[in-house]
């Protein structure tokens, strides 16, 4: 049984010169040498004309940007030379990309309503395309909005692009279209667990949202001292509840009916407080309170007594030697209290150790919820051939002192290994240690033959904020983990900030 397996597994284990080759040669070979030498001995054809990581030369940057801005003016014919251009630079990276370690190139995109004006989406793809990247992980639902029209909308969530006279327009649809038109692989990246503020609000919504065992939902959520707190815009529904399922199911399948090239989950986690609220080490700091797991929680017991234990720990924190005498009086028939992993000492066992068995019993429980959430998410993006990637923290998933753990309780451990495995490494240090240091506890974890592409943030060139350069972090982690050949970027918006706040905050 794949909960009881899980609790066996000890969880969160931190666990020489050109002419004189040439002249060596005697004169019946050197025809032969020489033409098995022009690879190495001339310029590559096609990184001659790619910089660095298969960025597109200046020249051809501003040619493309030329015939773009003549199809916008209405030339003749210009349509048909732009879109020839567009064709022979995806060649050029392509080609650039079959002689390069990394194989695939990606970065993470916001799309704003202002990007429905003409021209935007095909400026915003042709200055993804010149810095070689293949993919785009366009963000598809966040902070409580969906990327989809107005007047096609079904889902728990208001449309991204709510501006009156144009309802009926698909800024995703149209953004995968204009990414293969220039040979770019567009996937939905889209919030799991977290459903957003807006959701939270909702009158029905306060049976879906997660607990705690001091009644806080993710909303309202304070650590035990009340200092603490995690962000208000996050509302993290019960992995438990059907009415979830049922909403993310919705709007899964609309999304799936714009046909991305892949999709991405983020919030694949519970929340994470602030200070001391950082680490669960009682059950009460777990997000298993919703009515929807705690009822699956009891359903977990084995008999009667174990029943009764769930309950008594779940609802004081503990148990003590009394619970335990009441228990067996009031169910003398049974040996011992059994659970789903549980197998009893074939001696009697103290409360400590007692309290220490329904803790991980709790925490499993916690655990199994994010697991079996996800293995819903990802099935009608499997149906479809199409990947699906997991987005995590490398270091989410680990213990805390004695007996606590991170709160967010982000098993990517466990994740399938058929899921693109994509680590948040976020490090900062002052160099590319800590970076390497995350990509390579994924690699360590991860089971053989899972593809690992990792995520990084900062810029082309520069250091950012303590960051270093995107060309050093890739480096570093290419010099450490040379299996990995596919990396990604966070974000667009990054590289380009003065775009991007020009695109936020227009006005249509």
């Amino acid at each position: 049984m794949r909960f009881a397996h899980f609790l066996l597994i000890k969880q969160y284990r931190n666990s020489c010169n050109r002419q004189s080759l040439i002249s060596t040669l005697s004169a019946s070979l050197v025809g032969i040498a020489i033409n098995s030498l022009i690879p190495f001995l001339l310029p590559n054809p096609v990184l001659a004309q790619t910089a660095p990581y298969c960025a597109l030369p200046e020249d051809i940057v501003a040619q493309t940007t030329e015939l773009r801005q003549a199809v916008a003016a209405g030339k003749r014919d210009a349509q048909v030379k732009y879109q020839t251009l567009l064709n022979d630079n995806a060649l050029k990276v392509r080609r650039c990309r079959n002689q390069s370690w990394l194989k695939e190139q990606a970065v993470w995109l916001r799309l704003y309503p202002c990007d429905i004006r003409a021209g935007s989406l095909d400026e915003i793809f042709d200055r993804i395309a010149s810095r070689g990247y293949g993919q785009v992980y366009l963000e598809v639902f966040s902070d409580g909005q969906v990327l989809l029209p107005a007047n096609n909308n079904r889902t728990a969530w208001s449309s991204v692009l709510r501006v009156p006279g144009y309802e009926n327009r698909d800024l995703l649809a149209e953004a995968i279209a204009k990414g293969r038109q220039r040979g770019i692989k567009v996937y939905a990246w889209m919030f799991t667990l977290n459903f957003g503020y807006t959701y939270g609000q909702r009158p029905s919504a306060q049976q879906v949202l997660a607990l705690n065992g001091r009644g806080y939902n993710s909303l309202t959520f304070r650590s035990a001292s009340g200092e603490d707190q995690v962000d208000s815009s996050e509302a993290f529904i019960d992995p438990y509840n059907l009415q979830a399922k049922q909403d993310y199911y919705t709007l899964e399948q609309a999304i799936l009916q714009r046909q991305p090239d892949g999709m991405l989950f983020d919030y694949v986690r519970y929340p994470r407080g602030a200070g001391s609220a950082s680490v669960a080490s009682q059950v009460q700091d777990l997000w298993i309170y919703g009515s929807a797991a705690q009822q699956a929680l009891y359903g977990r017991a084995l008999n009667q007594k174990g029943l009764d234990l769930i309950q008594r720990f779940v609802s004081k924190g503990y148990v003590s030697a009394g619970d335990v005498s009441q228990v067996n009086t009031l169910y003398p028939k049974e040996q011992a209290p059994l659970w789903q992993g549980r197998t009893p000492p074939k001696t009697p066992v103290s409360v400590t150790y007692l309290q220490s068995e329904l803790w991980q019993l709790t925490v499993a429980h916690a655990v199994q919820g994010i697991l079996d959430f996800l293995n819903m998410a990802i099935q009608p993006v499997q149906q479809r051939n199409i990947p699906a990637g997991a987005v995590f923290f490398p270091e989410a998933n680990q213990s805390v002192g004695a007996q606590g753990y991170d709160s967010r309780l982000q098993p990517w451990d466990r994740f399938p290994s058929s899921l693109e495995w994509h680590p948040m490494a976020y490090g900062i240090c002052g160099d590319t240690s800590c970076i390497v240091s995350q990509v390579k506890r994924v690699v360590d974890l991860a089971p053989a033959g899972t593809q690992i592409e990792p995520a990084i943030a900062g810029t082309w060139g520069e250091v950012l904020n303590g960051r270093p350069s995107l060309e050093a972090q890739m480096q570093a982690i290419h010099q450490a983990t040379p299996q990995i050949t596919s990396i990604s970027h966070f974000a667009f918006s990054w590289q380009e900030p003065q775009y991007d706040r020009d695109r936020k905050f227009c006005r249509l």
